[in-house]
């Protein structure tokens, strides 16, 4: 038998199979069935930083106003201090899943700015989380803001985070940044023990119909785990911190992939969100397991970052070369049953005319 046997953010996992946010972790019963079959942790859904700014923001109205208005007023509420401002719904969630689960089972707390609301973080922590997940997710409108600006911003929250907690803390990131090897190692520094790469923007839709805007979601596909099996190939060994792909786990190659690339974990949502997720997760561990025999891989520890840049003959292949080797090797139809290939001088006519874009 191959061991399935990781570790991440500190936890031992007796897989690399994880569970990403999404509103799986609001069934206990359906979370214990991912367990017997052998899911090795789950991220709780997304607690908003507009949710708890929000509520706040109403508990306070509601414990303010009028008191004044009447001499009597001013005694009949007690002074409350730092008080309790929920949304209480989560944690309660939270503190079930620990008590019914034996694997770890990790917060999710989605913001972008620095406040009194990240104390929730510690809210977590006090709940039983076995560890945090801070969900960046911003995108920036403001011509103003410079791409150093929301990187120190970044930077700041995580650093605010880490201060209310003692457990790991990991940070989930979008795609969209000029330098991202730097800004994790900022993270890094921060108190990030992990990296998720990476989150999925929704993107709006136009109704043209009635002319507004509608929110679209899309499942991800298998395709997609391509993007972030390159940036951790490329962070791995420089960045000290564990990594989690995301975004197209869909079967055991996605999974052996994002092993070979430096992840400690692989983690999925949409492939849980359809059909029988139990079976699913049970039929990704068997292929799993049987190409890891049949290759003749011993344990997971033993593929990981085999695949990464420092490890691979060729690091030139994650980089701006590989770019123009595929280009090179794509081949079209002219309109009939002749193909060309577009290699040496015959791929520079076409770069400017945006095939790199399709």
């Amino acid at each position: 038998m191959v061991d399935l046997t990781t570790s991440y953010l500190g936890l031992p996992l007796r897989t690399p199979l994880v569970a990403s946010a999404s509103p799986i972790s609001q069934r206990v019963d359906k979370v214990k069935r991912l367990e017997e079959a052998g899911l090795a942790a789950i991220v709780m859904y997304s607690l908003f930083e507009e949710q708890i700014i929000h509520q706040s923001l109403e508990i306070d109205y509601l414990l303010s106003h009028g008191a004044d208005s009447f001499a009597e007023a001013l005694s009949y509420l007690p002074d409350t201090g730092r008080y309790s401002i929920g949304p209480e719904r989560y944690i309660d969630q939270l503190h079930k899943l620990k008590k019914s689960v034996d694997i770890p089972v990790i917060g999710s707390l989605n913001g972008v700015s620095p406040g009194g609301w990240v104390h929730y973080a510690q809210l977590m922590q006090e709940a039983g989380a076995d560890a945090v997940e801070l969900n960046i997710y911003y995108i920036p409108t403001d011509p103003a803001i410079t791409s150093a600006d929301l990187e120190q911003t970044y930077v700041d929250l995580v650093r605010a985070v880490r201060a209310e907690i003692t457990i790991p803390l990991a940070v989930k990131l979008s795609p969209q940044f000029t330098a991202l090897p730097n800004l994790a190692m900022r993270l890094a520094e921060a108190g990030a023990n992990g990296l998720v790469l990476f989150n999925r923007f929704y993107q709006a839709d136009f109704d043209l119909e009635n002319l507004n805007v509608v929110p679209s979601l899309t499942l991800s596909t298998p395709d997609e785990v391509r993007l972030p099996l390159r940036e951790v190939a490329i962070l791995y060994g420089r960045v000290p911190v564990d990594f989690a792909i995301t975004s197209g786990i869909h079967s055991a190659s996605e999974v052996l992939k994002a092993m070979m690339a430096g992840a400690r974990v692989a983690m999925m949502a949409s492939a849980l969100l359809v059909g029988n997720a139990t079976a699913h997760v049970r039929d990704m561990l068997h292929d799993l397991q049987a190409w890891m025999e049949e290759h003749e891989y011993e344990s997971i520890a033993m593929m990981q970052g085999s695949m990464s840049q420092k490890a691979v003959a060729e690091p030139a292949a994650f980089e701006r070369a590989n770019y123009m080797k595929v280009l090179g090797a794509y081949r079209f139809s002219s309109g009939s049953s002749a193909h060309a290939a577009l290699t040496g001088d015959m791929l520079y006519p076409f770069l400017g005319v945006g095939i790199e874009n399709d």
